[in-house]
C-alpha cells in the first residue's frame, strides 16, 4: 500500500500543530488528528520565554497577551530578579495560543481530523492507523506527556525519584509586576504569570498529593493579594511530571514535544522545547536525514535538560533544597546568566 500523506500527526496541541505549520512551509502533505475540539485548555503557566516568541514570529505568529520582562524568584522577603536580554516573553491563556496555532493551521489547508488513534501500525514504508483508512509515510506522535503512541511502541522508560505535579487556576486581580514570580516553598514552588490586564495565573508545581487550596496556604504572600471570590477558573493538573522515552525516532514514527521526553516544569520551558522538536524534525524530514531528528533533538536540548535536571534534583533533597533562593541572590550575574541561556 502506498503513502496516503507525507506526515500523520497525532496530537492537535502545540507541538503537533507547529509540526503541521513547518510541514505546510516545506511543501509536505500533512494531516492532524485531534479527538478534542479546539482550543484545548490544559494545566500549564502559561508563559513563553522569549525563545518560544521567537520561533513562533518565525512561522507569522503575533503571541497574544502581555509581554513579561523576566523571571523573579521569591522566598519571605527576599527576592531576585533577572531580565531577559533578548527582548520580551509573553504571557498568554493556553487556550488564546492553541487557537492561534490552530487556525494558523486550518488557513495553511492542513485538515484537522476528530478523531482518538487507539493504536499505530509502522512498516518499511509508512504507517497505518487502524480503523480510520489514514496512512503515511512518516508519523508524528505529539500526544502528550502520557503520550499513548510512545507507549504502545514500548518506548517509555521507567523514572525514579518523588513523582512531581503541575496544579493551576486563574485569578481576576490585576498583575502586581511583569515577571514572571516563582515563590520558593517547603514543598512546592508557585508560579505567577500576567495573563491580561486583570488576570493572572497561578501554577504550583509539588510533590504534595493536597488541593490547590490547601497547597496554596503555604503562600501567605499570595493569598493576601488574592480576594476571595477571585478565582476565574477551575482548578487542572497534571503529572507526575518526569516523563522519559527510549528515542525520538523509532522506525517510521518520529516523536515531538512532551510525547519525546519531559524534565520538570520548573523552568517553563515546554512550549519552547516544543517549537524547537517541531522544527527540527521537520527540517531532518525536508533533508532526507530522519535518522538524525534524535541526535538534533538532543543537541538543542541538552542545555534546557541539564539545567532542569540539576535545579530539580536539587530541590528534591530536602539538605539543598532550602538554599536554592538565597543561592540565586548571593550569585545574580550568574542567575540571570542561567535565565538567559534557557530563554
Amino acid at each position: 500500500m502506498s503513502a496516503h500523506h507525507d506526515l500523520l500527526i497525532v496530537g492537535g496541541g502545540p507541538a503537533g500543530l507547529a509540526t503541521a505549520l513547518h510541514a505546510a512551509h516545506a511543501g509536505l502533505d500533512a494531516v492532524v488528528v485531534e479527538p478534542r475540539p479546539a482550543p484545548v485548555d490544559k494545566a500549564c503557566g502559561e508563559g513563553l520565554m522569549p525563545g518560544a516568541v521567537r520561533s513562533l514570529a518565525a512561522l507569522g505568529l503575533e503571541v497574544p497577551g502581555v509581554p513579561l520582562a523576566g523571571i523573579r524568584y521569591v522566598q519571605g522577603a527576599r527576592q531576585v530578579q533577572a531580565a531577559f536580554r533578548h527582548g520580551p516573553g509573553r504571557g498568554v491563556r493556553r487556550t488564546d495560543l492553541h487557537g492561534m496555532l490552530h487556525r494558523a493551521v486550518l488557513a495553511t489547508g492542513v485538515p484537522v481530523l476528530p478523531l482518538r488513534v487507539a493504536e499505530v501500525r509502522p512498516d518499511g514504508t509508512g504507517v497505518s492507523v487502524p480503523g480510520t483508512g489514514l496512512r503515511a509515510r512518516w508519523l508524528v506522535a505529539a500526544d502528550g506527556l502520557h503520550s499513548r503512541v510512545r507507549r504502545s511502541l514500548g518506548l517509555e522508560v521507567r523514572t525514579r525519584g518523588a513523582p512531581r505535579y503541575g496544579l493551576r487556576r486563574h485569578y481576576a486581580v490585576a498583575p502586581w509586576s511583569p515577571y514572571v514570580e516563582v515563590h520558593w516553598g517547603r514543598d512546592a514552588e508557585a508560579y505567577v504569570t500576567p495573563i491580561g490586564p486583570r488576570l493572572v495565573g497561578i501554577a504550583l508545581l509539588t510533590t504534595r498529593r493536597a488541593s490547590f487550596s490547601a497547597q496554596l496556604e503555604d503562600f501567605p504572600e499570595l493569598v493576601d493579594r488574592l480576594p476571595p471570590g477571585s478565582a476565574t477558573t477551575s482548578v487542572r493538573g497534571a503529572g507526575p511530571l518526569r516523563q522519559r522515552s527510549r528515542t525520538r525516532s523509532h522506525g517510521r514514527v518520529l516523536l515531538v514535544g512532551d510525547a519525546a521526553g519531559y524534565v520538570d516544569a520548573l523552568t517553563g520551558e515546554g512550549v519552547a522545547l516544543a517549537l524547537i522538536g517541531a522544527e527540527a524534525l521537520v527540517a531532518n524530514l525536508r533533508r532526507g536525514t530522519p535518522r538524525r531528528y534524535d541526535s538534533d533533538w538532543r543537541h538543542a536540548t541538552r542545555r534546557h535538560r541539564l539545567l532542569t535536571e540539576l535545579l530539580v534534583r536539587a530541590r528534591l533533597q530536602p539538605v539543598l533544597a532550602p538554599h536554592i533562593m538565597p543561592a540565586a541572590a548571593r550569585l545574580p550575574r550568574l542567575f540571570t546568566a542561567a535565565v538567559n541561556a534557557l530563554a
